[in-house]
């Protein structure tokens, strides 16, 4: 009889320790899924499982955690501004050199907010922990970037480009929370 309670006994405990993994592991998946959003999907077709996804997101926010990320100052938001609309004004008479300047842009924003910009797909990796509602625009935008230089895209690729650059670029500058912001000041 004691044999068949101690095989009962580890038989729970088993139990038990597989339904908590699986719990945590539940609880992991919907927390990175939630901090991500679509990059989560996107790391898990690039990465082939959950599993490897999960632990690519966790690296880069680790990653992340050690960037001294700084909000810009309001002069440096202004001259980023100014500096936009020039780029966005030429698309219409060179949406080939204004695609370019906006990539070159929002790398120079990224730069001084403190992140690091080697390759383009570290960016958009880092970029994924703060900002991963856009940087799936951001990846859209850099590949249309590309095209253009063999001389593949189209107008209509390009102005998309520029949209989604314009996306990131107003969440790197903090547009919306700086606007956001004085109109609360103003209702006040």
């Amino acid at each position: 009889m004691n044999t068949i309670l101690i095989i009962l006994v580890i038989g729970i405990i088993v139990i038990a320790a597989i339904a908590t993994w699986g719990y945590v592991q539940n609880r992991r998946s919907k927390a990175l899924s939630s901090r991500f959003g679509p990059e989560y999907q996107h790391a898990v077709s690039e990465y082939g499982s959950r599993s490897r996804a999960e632990r690519a997101l966790e690296r880069r926010a680790e990653r992340a955690e050690k960037y001294q990320i700084r909000s810009l100052k309001p002069e440096e938001q202004q001259r980023f501004s100014e500096e936009w609309r020039i780029a966005q004004a030429r698309f219409v008479d060179d949406p080939a050199l204004a695609i370019r300047e906006a990539d070159h842009l929002v790398c120079e924003v990224m730069r001084q907010r403190g992140y690091p910009v080697s390759d383009f797909e570290q960016r958009a990796e880092d970029l994924s922990v703060d900002h991963p509602l856009v940087v799936r625009n951001y990846r859209a935008a850099h590949s249309v970037a590309l095209m253009e230089k063999e001389g593949k895209a189209t107008t209509e690729d390009l102005r998309k480009a520029m949209v989604s650059y314009r996306e990131l670029f107003d969440e790197l500058l903090e547009a919306h929370a700086q606007t956001r912001a004085i109109l609360t000041e103003r209702r006040g």
